[in-house]
C-alpha cells in the first residue's frame, strides 16, 4: 500500500501503544491485514509498513481506523486514530464494528443511515465478506445487556414534572419538546416506530425490498435518530432500542433483497448491537437468523450453520417452540447448501417437532408469529431441492403454496420456483415451464433482485433442455413480458 509523505516526525504515540499492547511490528501488521479481510479489504502490510508508520508516515484510506480498532480490541478500551497519532478518516467500509457502548452504537448506525439516504452509491456496491460475520456474532454471544441506556433523565422516574394542584395530591404531567435531538421520547413515539415497521414489512412482502427501501432509510435518519439522541429513562430506552433494532434489521433485509449485500451485512450487524442495548436476547437471535439466511443465499453454507447455532446457543432452551423451530429450520438450510444430508434431515426433524409442540397460548414474539406450517413447509422444500430430493421438494413446496397467505407474494414466488425446479428434476418439463413462467411474470411486477435471481437460476437449469418445445414456449412467454 502506498503511504502519504510526511515530515517524518517519529510517532511516539503509536510506539507507546505498541509497547503497551505487546505487539511486534510484524504482529501488528498481521492483525491489521486480518481485520482488513473482515471488512473486505486486501491490505498486505508487513513489518516494514509498521516501521514506516513509526517513522511518521501516514497510512492511506481506511487503514488508520483499522489500526485503531486493532488496539481497541487488544487493550479493551476505545481508541481513535488520533490517539495513535494517525490521521482520522471516515471509512466507507465502516459498519461491521460491534460497538462498545450504546452511545457508540447510535453513532455508527446513524452514520450508516445518513450515508445510505444520500447519494452514496458506493455504499450499495460494498461486497459481502464472510469473515465479517465472526467478530459481531462472537461479541453478541459473550456479551451482556448494557447496564444503562437511559439518557438525560434526572429527577423522578419517567421524566415528569410535579405540579401541585390545590386540594389534590401532586400529579405527574409530561413535558413535551419539539422533534429533534434532546426531545423527550414517549411510548407513543415507540408505538409509531412499530407501526411504521409493520407498514414497510407489508410493502416488502408484497412488492419487494426495492419498493420503499429508501423511504425507510430516510425515516430512520429523520425520525429514529433524533429519538435515540433524545431524552428517555431506562424502560423507554430499552423499548426504543428494540424498535430501532427492528427497523434497522428491516433496512438490512430490504438491502439484501436488492442485492446490496455488503450494505445489508452492515445493517444486520448494527441491528444485532441495538438488540443488545435493548436487552432483547431473543431478537438478537432473530437477527442472526437473518444473517444466516443471507449467507445461505450467497452460498456460504458453513457460515450459515455457525450463525444459526450461535443464535440457538444465545437464546437457550427457554425460547418458545415456534422460535426453536425457526432456529433449527434455518440451520437446516445451511446444511442443505453444503449437501449434508444427515445433518440437514436432523435439523428439519427438530424444527418439525418443535412446531408441533407449539400451543395457541405460547408467548411468541411478534417477529416469530409469521413462522407457521406454511413457512416450515417452504424450508423443507428448499432443503430437499438443494439435496436434489425432488419428489419430497415438490410435496413440501405444494403444501406451502396451499397454506401461504396471498400477502406473502415474494415468498410464494420463491416457493413456486422451488416447485418448478423439483418438477424439472422429476422430468416433468411441461409443468416446470408453466410454473417458471408464472414466477417470471410475478418477478417482473416486483422490485426484488432475489426474485429475478430465483427465475434466472431456474432458467440456467433449463439449459440442457433448451431445444424442447416446452422450453421454447417458456422463452416466448417470458420475452413477451418485457
Amino acid at each position: 500500500m502506498t503511504e502519504r509523505p510526511s515530515q517524518r516526525t517519529p510517532n511516539r504515540q503509536l510506539a507507546t501503544l505498541i509497547a503497551e499492547a505487546g505487539f511486534s511490528n510484524a504482529g501488528l501488521a498481521r492483525r491489521v491485514d486480518q481485520l482488513g479481510l473482515e471488512h473486505g479489504l486486501d491490505l498486505r502490510y508487513d513489518k516494514t509498513s509498521v516501521t514506516r508508520w513509526l517513522r511518521g508516515q501516514q497510512p492511506r484510506g481506511t487503514t488508520p481506523a483499522l489500526i485503531a480498532e486493532v488496539f481497541t480490541r487488544r487493550l479493551g478500551r476505545r481508541l481513535s486514530a488520533q490517539d495513535l497519532g494517525l490521521d482520522a478518516c471516515a471509512p466507507v467500509y465502516a459498519g461491521l464494528e460491534f460497538a462498545a457502548t450504546p452511545e457508540e452504537a447510535v453513532d455508527i448506525v446513524s452514520g450508516l443511515w445518513r450515508k445510505d439516504s444520500g447519494s452514496h452509491a458506493e455504499l450499495r456496491k460494498i461486497a459481502f465478506t464472510p469473515a465479517g460475520l465472526v467478530v459481531p456474532s462472537r461479541d453478541w454471544l459473550i456479551g451482556r445487556a448494557d447496564d444503562r441506556v437511559g439518557r438525560g433523565e434526572p429527577g423522578p422516574p419517567g421524566n415528569v414534572t410535579r405540579i401541585p394542584v390545590q386540594g389534590r395530591p401532586t400529579v405527574p404531567r409530561q413535558r413535551t419538546t419539539d422533534r429533534g435531538p434532546g426531545q423527550r421520547v414517549t411510548g407513543g413515539d415507540i408505538a409509531a416506530l412499530r407501526s411504521v415497521g409493520e407498514l414497510f414489512r407489508t410493502l416488502d412482502h408484497a412488492y419487494g425490498g426495492g419498493h420503499a427501501r429508501q423511504a425507510l432509510v430516510r425515516y430512520l435518519e429523520h425520525e429514529a435518530e433524533p429519538m435515540l439522541r433524545g431524552t428517555y429513562g431506562e424502560n423507554v430506552g430499552r423499548r426504543l432500542f428494540a424498535a430501532a433494532a427492528d427497523l434497522t434489521r428491516l433496512a438490512g433485509w430490504t438491502s439484501y433483497d436488492i442485492a446490496a449485500h455488503g450494505l445489508a451485512q452492515r445493517y444486520f450487524v448494527q441491528a444485532l448491537r441495538l438488540s443488545q442495548a435493548a436487552g432483547d436476547r431473543a431478537y438478537g437471535s432473530y437477527v442472526l437468523v437473518t444473517m444466516s439466511r443471507q449467507a445461505v443465499y450467497l452460498g456460504h453454507g458453513r457460515e450459515a450453520v455457525q450463525l444459526a447455532r450461535v443464535a440457538q446457543q444465545g437464546v437457550g432452551s427457554a425460547a418458545p417452540p415456534v422460535v426453536q423451530s425457526l432456529l433449527n429450520a434455518v440451520e437446516a438450510r445451511g446444511h442443505g447448501v453444503l449437501g449434508e444430508v444427515r445433518a440437514c434431515t436432523a435439523s428439519l426433524a427438530r424444527a418439525e417437532r418443535a412446531l408441533e409442540s407449539a400451543r395457541p397460548g405460547d408467548d411468541v414474539p411478534h417477529w416469530g408469529r409469521h413462522f407457521d406450517e406454511a413457512q416450515l413447509a417452504d424450508e423443507f422444500g428448499h432443503c430437499h431441492r438443494d439435496l436434489q430430493q425432488y419428489r419430497a421438494a415438490a410435496q413440501h413446496a405444494e403444501r406451502s403454496l396451499q397454506l401461504r397467505a396471498p400477502g406473502y407474494a415474494r415468498s410464494r414466488l420463491f416457493c413456486r420456483v422451488v416447485l418448478a425446479t423439483a418438477r424439472l428434476g422429476l422430468g416433468e418439463l411441461d409443468q416446470a415451464c408453466a410454473l417458471g413462467a408464472e414466477a417470471a411474470q410475478q418477478a417482473g411486477e416486483m422490485r426484488s433482485a432475489r426474485a429475478v435471481e430465483y427465475v434466472r437460476d431456474f432458467e440456467r437449469r433449463l439449459e440442457p433442455y433448451r431445444d424442447a418445445a416446452a422450453v421454447r414456449t417458456y422463452r416466448d412467454r417470458v420475452a413477451a413480458l418485457g
